[in-house]
This record gives structure tokens, sequence and C-alpha cells, in this order.
């Protein structure tokens, strides 16, 4: 009789220890899964419980951690050829595989044929990569083998994000270059975000080739498909799939810091075709200059030469367009329309902008995306798939532009509202309405100063159009000095026979319904932009981006000359030494009604103000 009791302890007991097994694993082990439930995972993983207490895994090790390489989307749908394709895989397995796997001792041989073929991957090179150490560069860039090396040190993590939009005739060329990234910064400094986006041509099977490779090299990635935000291209609003687009592919970035602790220090924008040296001479550009973001410069071929491309994101320090320049133009015509902008382009050396995004660029996470930025767009534009009447917007309604240009303008406020919260932390205000007052009188002095300096140009001018309007005698005849060339005087600069090239050359005729673009109507801010501190966005004029089958060895030729300038050292130059501050209005080329990429762009000219902006902000904390 005693037996029963004796099995039911037995078994209360067994019971017992399995809820404590499951508890505790559980607890202590979360992101432990079995093999199959990890190799189908797409999220990133947080830190369990022994990792917390002890140390937390901060890398990018994949063979630890292979929730680090996911596809997300992937068209799993059986078709003609899967039947093709599985037979030939069991096929090359029983056949040439499985016969010479006798014993553990032959598992060498197979890991010396995947050694081997990572080799292999590691020379890939593409068809136009393979020409980036031939091409001419200022400074003997491409000579000097260890001008990265500085870089390579610092053991810097870094974040490469693609946007694909069935464009299967650079990606190779992408995957080279970010293969030999991998190969100088090491593979578990990379993190790959590659989002094809509603792509119809053979993008979907080479991004099959990309999650390959990066697995072959141990690169982290996140390889996604996602649809169109819009089966009708009349209601596809570009700006807004843009910013969707973007904010999808930095995901894994805000997961990588909230579940794993881990910050990446730039994060590289791939777009078109970049040569690596010319990446990794961005990258370095930027922490010199701590800059929140460095652009190259766009060029797209055309009648057999290169015109600067991009301008619709593209805006230099005093708010305008760049030229469609020519690659091979003069001085006097170059894309920057400023002028200190203008000499450093022509020196091949960085400059400042107020807005940039042409081809590949180079973002600093810790002054945007871990601040709270996000890709954004306007939403008062107008549904041409709805019986929907044209809005009513006033002149001064914000600009419905791309996401880029608003993420511009977003770095500017957040740089001066970022200098605000430094002094007030430092308590160098004391008060709110301390602070305030002392913005405006810092503006009102520098107004001032400003209108001090406008009215001594302007008795200087007057000098001289009085002396050149006295009429010279000579020999008894008269000569009188030309008028125009008083007015150039007067102005302060030479006539531009482009002058409003910059600005209006992609909107509309006006006799279509275009709009003019009105000049700058000369009146200051009350609090000028200058007295905040500014966002360091610059250019660089030696990372051109273009697409794959153009002639790169020409752009080079028109850009750089013919032979590298050894004589010029660009080492200290690489350092923007002065600053300006935003300016007060900026040319607002902006898309007011959906239609997709290539819809109708008008343009008009609109006021900036970082004192109104940071203002709304600081009202909402």
């Amino acid at each position: 009789m005693a037996v029963v009791p004796l099995r039911r302890r037995t078994v209360s007991r067994l019971f017992f220890f399995a809820v404590i097994a499951l508890f505790v694993k559980l607890l202590f082990f979360p992101a432990q899964q079995s093999a199959k439930s990890k190799s189908h995972s797409h999220q990133i993983q947080g830190h369990n419980f022994i990792e917390r207490a002890t140390r937390s895994d901060k890398s990018l090790n994949v063979q630890r951690h292979p929730f680090l390489q996911a596809r997300m989307g992937r068209d799993e749908k059986e078709d003609i050829f899967s039947n093709l394709i599985h037979n030939g895989v069991r096929d090359y397995w029983e056949r040439f595989q499985l016969p010479y796997i006798v014993n553990k001792e032959t598992s060498s041989m197979d890991a010396q044929h995947v050694l081997g073929a990572i080799d292999q991957l590691l020379s890939l090179n593409g068809w136009v990569a393979a020409h980036c150490p031939t091409l001419t560069r200022p400074f003997g860039q491409n000579k000097r083998e260890n001008a990265y090396d500085d870089l390579v040190r610092e053991d810097h993590l870094y974040y490469v994000a693609i946007i694909i939009h069935s464009a299967d005739h650079f990606l190779v060329d992408q995957l080279a270059v970010i293969v030999q990234m991998a190969k100088k910064l090491g593979t578990n400094n990379l993190f790959v975000s590659m989002l094809d986006y509603d792509s119809t041509d053979s993008t979907e099977t080479l991004t099959d080739l990309c999650e390959a490779v990066l697995t072959l090299l141990g690169v982290p990635f996140r390889i996604r498909r996602v649809p169109g935000m819009t089966e009708d291209p009349a209601a596809a609003y570009y700006p807004l799939e843009e910013a969707y687009m973007r904010n999808l592919a930095l995901e894994p970035l805000h997961e990588l810091l909230t579940r794993r602790s881990i910050k990446f220090s730039r994060v590289v924008w791939l777009k078109g075709f970049t040569c690596p040296n010319d990446i990794l001479e961005t990258i370095k550009i930027s922490f010199a200059n701590e800059a929140a973001m460095v652009c190259g410069m766009d060029w797209a071929e055309y009648n057999g030469f290169f015109i600067f491309s991009d301008r619709w994101r593209t805006r230099d320090i005093e708010g305008d367009q760049f030229r469609q320049s020519k690659s091979s133009s003069k001085p006097d015509a170059v894309p920057p329309r400023d002028e200190q902008g203008a000499a450093r382009y022509s020196q091949h050396l960085p400059f400042q902008v107020f807005c940039c995004e042409s081809g590949t660029h180079v973002v600093d996470p810790a002054q945007s995306y871990y601040r709270g930025i996000v890709y954004r767009a306007g939403t008062d534009f107008q549904n041409l798939s709805r019986s929907e009447g044209v809005p009513n917007r006033a002149p001064d309604a914000p600009c419905l532009d791309s996401s880029q240009a608003w993420f511009c303008r977003d770095l500017w406020v957040r740089s001066a509202r970022d200098a605000v919260d430094d002094a007030d932390k430092a308590n160098l205000f004391g008060s709110r309405r301390r602070r305030r007052e002392v913005i405006e009188v810092a503006g009102r002095d520098m107004l001032m100063e400003r209108r001090d300096a406008t009215q001594a140009e302007k008795r200087e001018a007057d000098k001289l159009e009085e002396r050149d309007a006295v009429k010279v005698h000579v020999g008894g005849g008269e000569e009188e000095v030309d008028d125009d060339a008083a007015d150039r005087r007067k102005q302060g600069k030479k006539l531009d026979p482009d002058a409003n090239a910059g600005s209006d050359y992609d909107a509309m005729p006006v006799e279509d319904g275009g709009e003019e673009v009105p000049p700058a109507d000369g009146t200051s801010l009350l609090i000028p932009n200058s007295v905040f501190r500014p966002a360091r966005i610059l250019v660089n004029p030696r990372c051109p981006t273009t697409y794959a089958g153009v002639s790169h060895t020409q752009l080079a030729r028109d850009l750089f000359g013919e032979g590298d300038d050894d004589a010029l050292d660009a080492t200290g130059k690489y350092v923007l030494e002065d600053w300006e501050g935003a300016p007060e209005s900026f040319v607002c080329q902006e898309q007011r009604q959906t239609g997709g990429r290539k819809a109708t762009k008008t343009q008009r000219r609109l006021g900036f103000s970082i004192h109104d902006e940071v203002q709304k902000l600081l009202a909402t904390t």
C-alpha cells in the first residue's frame, strides 16, 4: 500500500524539477533557441540574464549570434523551376559531397574549400570596381597604400544601407564595394541593411547572390523585400515613399542599439556606384570635421559627357540649387554657386553646404538618428487618384520637397537645439526667460552690425558711382564711363549670365503652369540663423558617384586631370576651419501632387528661421 504514495511523490518531484528547469531556461537563456528557429529569426535578440550580469556582448559576430544575418520578405512560392533546383542540389550533394565524407578527419577538406571560396569572394571587384585603383585621384590618393590605416586601427562600426528599386544594373558592383570595405575594415565591423523596394527586374535574384556572399564572409546583414505603398502610380507620393523606405532600412540600426547596446560610428548610404577608396576618404573627412553628414557628388552621363545630378536634394550654403554643370566646366561655372564653395570645389577640397545627398553619403548617427531624427515628408499634397480639389496653401506653407531636404533642415534645428541644451546644462542662461533674452540680444547685435556693414558698403558704392559718372575730357572730346561697369561694381560682383539657372532649371516653364522663383527679398530675420550652432554638412568633391556601364575613366579625367597632384597635402585641408550659419531662405523645389518620382515639380523661395523652429521644439518639451 505504501508504493502508490512513493510513485506519486516521484512524479511530483519530476514535475517540480521540470518546471524549475523551464523557468531557469526562460529567465537566464531567452536568446538561446534551436538551430532551426535561429535560422528563421528576423529580429535582433536582446541580451540574456547571464550576459547582462557578466558582460554584455556588443560584437557583430554572426557565428555566435546567427540572428545577425536575416532575410525578410523572400518569395518562397513554388514555381516551375523549384523541383529542378531541388533535384540539382540533391544530386550535387549525393554525387560530389556525401561519398567523400567518410569520417571527421575528411572534414578539413570541406573547410579548405570554404576558405578558398571566401578568399575568392574577398577579391570580388565587380565589373566597374575593378578599375577603381587605376582611376586618377588628386593628392596621390590611390598611390598611398596606408592612407586609411588609421581608420582601420580605430576599429569603428559601420552601418551600410542600400535601397534598391529595379536597379539590377549596378547591384553587383555595390556588392563588390561592400566586400572591399569588409576586407579593409573587417567583416565584423560592418552591418549591411539592404532594402528591395518593389523591384520588377532581376533584383530579387541578385539579392539571393548578396545573401550567399555575405553569409560565407560572415558579414551581418538584413536583406528585406517590401511591396510598394500603392499599386496605382498616380496615387504614389514619392517623398513619402522615400521617407518610408529609408526608415525601414534603418530599423536594424535602432534594434541593435535597444536590444544589444551596439552603437555605430557612421552610417554609409550607398547609392549608384562609388569606388571603395572614395567612400573611405569620405568617412575620414566625416571624422576629421565631426560632421553630421558628408556627401559625394552624383554625375549622370548625357550625350557623351557628365552633368551634376540629384539637384533636387542639394543646396549650397546660400540656399540655392547647384548648377547642372558639366564635369569639365570652367571654374566660374562649377556646381556650387557660393564663392567659398566654388573655390574649394576647384581645389578638390570638401566644402560646406546647406543640404546634400548627391550619391553615396556618410551620416553620423550620434547627431541624427540616435537623436530622434527620422526621415519625413510633407502631407499637404494633392492626391490625383481622388476627386479632390487643389488644396489652398499659404505662400509660406511648408515645402513639399524630398525627405532628404526635410532631414537636412532637421539637422540644422537639432544642432541649434543641442547648443541651447548644452548652455542650459551649464546654467549659462539661468532660466528660459533669460535664455530667450540672451538669444534676442545677440541677434539684435548681429543685425545692427550687419546693417552698419551694409550702409558702409552702400556709401562706398555711391562714391564709386559718382566718380564713374564724371566725364573725362580727352583732347577736347568726351568719353563716358560704362554705366554697366558701375552697376557691376555697385553690386560688388560680376554679372552671371547663368544667375537663375541654378534655381529654376528643373522647374516647369511659366507658360506651362510653372512658377518663377523670386529672388531673396533682402529682409533679415530678427534673430539671424548665424547666432546658432551650425550643422556640419559637407560635400566631398573627390567622391564621385555614377552608374555602372559609364566611362569612369573619362569622368575622372574631367574632374581631376591626367595626373595626381602630389604637391598638395590634403591631410590638413580635410578640416573646414570656418563654418557658416544656415541661410535665411532657400529654394524650395517641391512635388505638390502624387504621380511617382517623375511627377512635376515646381519651385519657390521660402524663408527659414532656426529661432522659430527651435522655439517650436522648446514649446513641446
